[in-house]
């Protein structure tokens, strides 16, 4: 492929901490990494506080670029979905449009440049409790125009791709399945001291399962709780996440319910700095959640050498493989059976360290790099 000028939406990769900006940041990173020739332009309405960003802004060919003219700087909102991005992207000879979280601009198709969108589910068709009717009416406008008109679709699992053929009817021609990585820092060792260290500012158990990831409905900690009298006395649960819809209230009830206060350790926040250690020192990450999109807590356990108990039913085997047991989301006896097949068998625990190191060696920065690329090509 010829040097080329690559435009992204960057709202998240400026503005988000989490999954959208995490995701957006490491697309840029490893293409800008990996492909240095090309030129790499951030579209972002708001580009005052660029620090999310600051390390990719050091590499010569990444420029982040914010609306040009004083009327846009005050209609930002406007501005990136119609004829203020578009028209910006024309002027700089912009050859490649990529909108990184599910949107692009709507007026996309006028200016003639191929553009790509990365969708990365469809959960609020799938799981549309987690949200207000408003919010799945704005979500589902803007993904299916940003369906419709992309030249090339980027879908991160088999899953996302089957739910946008599905629910969008989008010819499967259309998709391309890049698998994202995680953070290189879960692929790095961690020292014992490291590990004590962080045991004691979180003040972590001896034996534990972990669960990282947003305290809500869909992501089902509620399960394990619930198979936690089933599992050996001496292994706790530690939560780590946020809590969304009261859910972590109810998780709260039930642990008091059925007398497990001194079992069950909830942490609302933990840097992500201290997450590969978490991993490390736990004897099983748990990962149970109804329907996910990829589901990157669980490449980041392997990654760690922590064996996985995931559920079946939307992407999880994908993401995990052989690095993980699969239980139905519904039965705290499955959760149960799993966790002690692991705590209990050693072999068992080793082999499935080894293979799924072996299997997310697929979602490396170089395979996602060059995934990304390809569907650039096909659509120039």
């Amino acid at each position: 492929m010829e040097q080329m000028i690559i435009g992204f939406d960057a709202k998240r990769a400026v503005a988000n901490n989490t999954g959208l900006g995490n995701y957006s940041r490491l697309v840029v990173d490893v293409l800008s990494e990996l492909y240095p020739d090309n030129s790499y332009q951030l579209y972002a309405p708001k580009t005052a506080s660029p620090e999310r960003v600051a390390t990719l802004l050091n590499r010569k060919n990444v420029s982040l670029i914010g609306p040009d003219k004083t009327l846009w700087k005050y209609a930002s909102a406007l501005w990136r979905v119609h004829r203020g991005i578009t028209n910006q992207l024309s002027r700089n000879n912009v050859q490649l449009f990529h909108g990184l979280s599910n949107e692009l601009p709507l007026d996309i198709s006028r200016i003639g440049i191929p553009s790509v969108v990365t969708i990365h589910d469809l959960i609020f068709r799938k799981c549309p409790d987690g949200y207000k009717s408003i919010d799945r009416q704005i979500y589902d406008y803007k993904f299916r125009h940003a369906a419709l008109n992309a030249t090339r679709i980027i879908a991160i699992s088999e899953c996302t791709k089957r739910d946008i053929m599905d629910l969008y009817h989008i010819p499967e021609s259309k998709i391309s399945v890049v698998y994202q990585g995680c953070n290189p820092v879960f692929t790095q060792p961690i020292a014992p001291q490291q590990q004590n260290e962080v045991k004691q500012k979180l003040s972590l158990p001896d034996t534990f399962i972990t669960m990282v990831g947003t305290v809500e409905p869909r992501k089902n900690q509620l399960l394990a709780v619930r198979a936690l009298p089933a599992i050996s006395k001496d292994v706790h649960l530690v939560i780590i996440g946020r809590g969304r819809m009261g859910y972590d209230d109810m998780i709260r009830r039930e642990i008091r319910r059925m007398n497990l206060e001194s079992r069950v350790t909830m942490i609302p926040f933990v840097e992500s700095q201290y997450l590969p250690a978490v991993y490390s020192l736990a004897a099983i990450a748990a990962y149970p959640s109804r329907y996910e999109g990829f589901g990157i807590p669980v490449i980041e356990a392997i990654n760690c050498g922590t064996p996985v108990v995931a559920a079946s039913g939307s992407c999880l085997e994908e993401a995990g493989g052989p690095g993980a047991l699969y239980v139905h989301p519904d039965s705290p006896e499955d959760f149960a059976n799993a966790v002690s097949r692991l705590l209990n068998d050693t072999k068992l625990r080793t082999d499935m360290a080894t293979a799924g190191k072996q299997w997310v060696q697929k979602f490396s920065r170089t395979n996602f790099a060059n995934g990304i690329i390809n569907a650039y090509k096909s659509v120039l």
